[in-house]
């Protein structure tokens, strides 16, 4: 996406626009510095002070800021369905005819949500036509209902990064049917635990389908410490699930774990008494953060700690994943972390 650039994502299914939308940030950083380079606004910034009402000069005047330290910035525009008729883009639709060259703009149509908008109207043929005149593109995120959506699930299998056979894309299609968050959620979670191009079947996709009852959160780090990452994904689901633990809970709990093992990392500790002594902790504990910390190799205590790290980041908006997403890749890969 080169500078001075507009696209523009229209649609009405959060999950598909999540994801388009994170194609494009992402193609536009590129690598220079995110905290820099990207702004990011929605419809709260919108929200205008001299009446109840919204008003999109906020975006125009992020649009035309000049780049600092960087040579190019990167402006997101949410919730621009907010503005619905002609007289209210016309300010976007001005900019468009001379935009600036140092900013790419990426635009969202699609429906508030503070206060939730029943309607999303369609968009501005002025608006549409200034983003084409301007180079920029119009990206459709939108699945319809029945025939439609139903072609978007098995397109969606079909061209995932894995092989799905027969009896595997049979089950996710009945248990998660039109789900399309969950769907996404699956696969990219399938694609972190066993790579690109392996074929997995319906036994080894079972255990990330469903939802059992809660379990104790020492079941989530024992299955990730013996490297079952099946079992892991499975504790955490009930975790989330019918245990209702927030992905930032999972993950404060995942964060002290590694904290341990890292206090104890370099001490040679030799004893469970020394255990005790350092962290705090008695009893089976003590025991287990003993053993564990004589198999798990200093790489794997730094590299666990780096991947909790940008956990952290994605859940405080780094990417458009979700929470629970974050959470289950983020499992994934700590579960594959070699032991001694």
């Amino acid at each position: 996406m080169s500078s001075g650039q507009v696209i523009l994502i229209a649609g009405d299914d959060p999950t598909l626009i999540a994801e388009t939308l994170s194609t494009y940030i992402e193609s536009a950083v590129g690598d220079q510095d995110r905290s820099l380079v990207l702004e990011e606004m929605d419809e709260n910034n919108y929200r205008s002070e001299q009446s109840s009402g919204f008003s999109i000069a906020p975006l125009i005047d992020a649009a035309q800021t000049p780049p600092f330290l960087t040579e190019s910035r990167v402006v997101v525009g949410r919730h621009i369905g907010r503005f619905g008729n002609k007289d209210q883009v016309e300010p976007l639709v001005e900019y468009l005819n001379a935009p600036s060259p140092t900013t790419k703009l990426i635009l969202v149509w699609e429906k508030g949500t503070e206060p939730a908008q029943q309607r999303l109207s369609a968009i501005p043929k002025s608006l549409a036509e200034a983003v084409e005149q301007a180079g920029g593109k119009i990206i459709s995120s939108t699945v319809g209902k029945g025939r439609e959506a139903n072609q978007w699930l098995e397109d969606r299998l079909k061209s995932a990064d894995i092989e799905i056979d027969k009896k595997a894309q049979t089950a996710i299609i009945e248990r998660l049917g039109q789900d399309r968050t969950r769907v996404v959620s699956l696969l990219a979670t399938l694609e972190a635990v066993y790579g690109s191009g392996v074929r997995v079947n319906l036994e080894e996709i079972n255990p990330y389908l469903g939802e059992a009852g809660d379990v104790a959160p020492w079941d989530l780090t024992d299955s990730i410490d013996k490297g079952n990452t099946a079992r892991a994904l499975e504790n955490l689901h009930r975790l989330q699930g019918a245990g209702g633990r927030h992905p930032l809970a999972i993950l404060s709990m995942l964060h002290n774990h590694y904290s341990q093992l890292l206090r104890l990392d370099g001490l040679e500790v030799v004893s469970e008494k020394q255990v005790s002594d350092v962290l705090g902790v008695k009893g089976f504990p003590a025991k287990k953060i003993f053993q564990l910390s004589r198999k798990m190799p200093t790489e794997s205590i730094k590299k666990a700690i780096s991947l909790l790290a940008a956990a952290d980041l994605d859940l405080k908006g780094k990417t458009a994943w979700t929470p629970e997403l974050v959470t289950e890749v983020l499992v994934a890969r700590l579960s594959s972390l070699p032991k001694r």
